[in-house]
C-alpha cells in the first residue's frame, strides 16, 4: 500500500507528492507544503508572524506582499536565512490602495494554484493597514484610506481567493482592542454610521466634535470594528471546514502603524515607546507587546491544527475572548457585506 506524502517542487515549477509506503514513519516530510499569505509581512507584526511561520514545523510556502517591492525583497531575503529547512518563502508587490491591483494580485494567486505552481492555500492573513494623519486621504478608488485599505482591499481579496480557499483553510483578520470602547485603549472610539458612509470618511454622530487628528485616529478604530465585523459575517457565509477568526495584537509599538500622523507622534511611537514598554503597561495599558510577541501569536492562530475548528471568534494574543458589545450586531455585519460588495465592484 502506499499514501501521498512528500511535496516537492518538479523542474517545471509544480508542486507535487511523492508516493511514500503508507507504514513509512510519520514526520515533517509526510506533510504537504501549503500556502499561507500575509498582507503587510514585511514589517512589524506580519514580519514577525512570517518568521514564526517559517521557523516552524511545516511544511509552509509563505508568501509576504507589500507595495513596496524592495522592502519586500530585503525581508525576504531575511526571512530565508531563518527558515526551517524545507519552508519556502517568497515576496509579491501588491497596493492595497487599489482595488485593480488586488483583483490581479487575487487572480494570480488563483491561477497559479490552479496550474499546481503555487501550494494549496492553508491561511490568508489580512494584516496590512494604515492608520490615518491629521488629513483624511483616499485610496485610488476614492474611499478614506482607513476604511479601504483596513477593511475593503482585504474584502476583495479574501473574496477573490474563495475558488482557492478549501478545508482546512482559514482566514485571520488583524484586528484590534481600540473597536472596544470598553478596553479603554488610548484611542477615540468607534463611530459607526453606515458602510457607504463610512467608504467616504463620514463617521457617526460621536465623531461630531472632532478636530482632524482625533477624526483620524477615529477612523482607524471605526475600521476595525469593520474588521471583527466583516470576520463574523464571513464566518456565516464560508463553507464547512474553512474557518475566519479575528486577532488583537494589542499595543505594539514601533511597527510603523503611525507612519501618517504628525511628526511629534510619529517619532513618540517609533523612538520612544518601544524603549519604554514597561512603563506604557502600568500607565496606558498592560496589553502592550513586542512585534515577536504578537507575530507569534498572529502565527499560532494561522498554523495551529487545533484551531482547525475554531472559528467566528475573537483571540486577545492566543486567548479567546468576547469583542465589543457592537460588534455583535448582525444587522450591521450584514450592511457592511452587502455595501462592501457594491462598492469593490462599482
Amino acid at each position: 500500500m502506499y499514501a501521498y506524502n512528500l511535496s516537492l517542487v518538479d523542474v517545471s515549477g509544480r508542486f507535487h507528492t511523492e508516493v511514500m509506503p503508507a507504514d513509512a514513519p510519520t514526520n515533517r516530510s509526510s506533510r504537504t507544503i501549503r500556502t499561507i499569505l500575509i498582507t503587510g509581512g514585511t514589517s512589524g507584526i506580519g514580519l514577525a508572524a512570517a518568521k514564526s511561520v517559517l521557523q516552524s514545523e511545516g511544511p509552509w510556502h509563505v508568501i509576504v506582499a507589500n507595495r513596496d517591492a524592495t522592502r519586500a525583497q530585503s525581508a525576504v531575503d531575511e526571512l530565508r536565512k531563518a527558515a526551517r529547512t524545507g519552508n519556502t518563502v517568497e515576496s509579491l508587490s501588491v497596493d492595497l490602495a487599489s482595488l485593480a491591483a488586488v483583483r490581479s494580485f487575487a487572480a494570480d494567486l488563483v491561477s497559479r494554484a490552479a496550474a499546481g505552481t503555487l501550494p494549496p492555500f492553508h491561511a490568508v492573513v489580512c494584516n496590512a493597514g494604515v492608520q490615518a494623519g491629521a488629513s483624511m486621504t483616499t485610496t485610488e478608488d476614492g474611499f478614506e484610506s482607513s476604511f479601504g485599505v483596513n477593511h475593503l482591499a482585504h474584502f476583495l481579496l479574501v473574496e477573490e481567493l474563495r475558488p482557492v480557499l478549501a478545508a482546512p483553510a482559514r482566514v485571520v483578520v488583524v484586528a484590534s482592542d481600540t473597536h472596544d470602547p470598553a478596553m479603554k485603549a488610548g484611542v477615540p472610539v468607534p463611530a459607526w454610521s453606515t458602510a457607504r458612509e463610512l467608504a467616504h470618511g463620514t463617521l457617526g454622530p460621536l465623531s461630531s466634535k472632532d478636530g482632524a487628528f482625533v477624526a483620524g485616529q477615529r477612523r482607524y478604530s471605526t475600521s476595525k470594528l469593520a474588521n471583527v465585523f466583516y470576520t463574523y459575517e464571513l464566518d456565516r457565509r464560508l463553507p464547512d471546514g474553512v474557518t475566519a477568526n479575528a486577532f488583537n495584537p494589542g499595543l505594539v509599538p514601533g511597527t510603523g502603524l503611525q507612519r501618517s500622523a504628525p511628526a511629534p507622534v510619529r517619532i513618540i511611537a517609533k523612538h520612544i515607546l518601544p524603549r519604554m514598554t514597561w512603563l506604557v503597561r502600568r500607565v496606558m495599558t498592560p496589553n502592550v507587546h513586542t512585534a515577536e510577541e504578537s507575530g507569534s501569536a498572529l502565527a499560532y492562530l494561522a498554523t495551529d491544527p487545533g484551531l482547525n475548528a475554531t472559528t467566528g471568534t475573537y483571540f486577545d494574543g492566543r486567548t479567546p475572548i468576547p469583542s465589543s458589545e457592537e460588534s455583535y450586531d448582525t444587522a450591521k455585519a450584514e450592511e457592511l457585506w452587502t455595501t462592501s460588495e457594491a462598492l469593490v465592484q462599482a
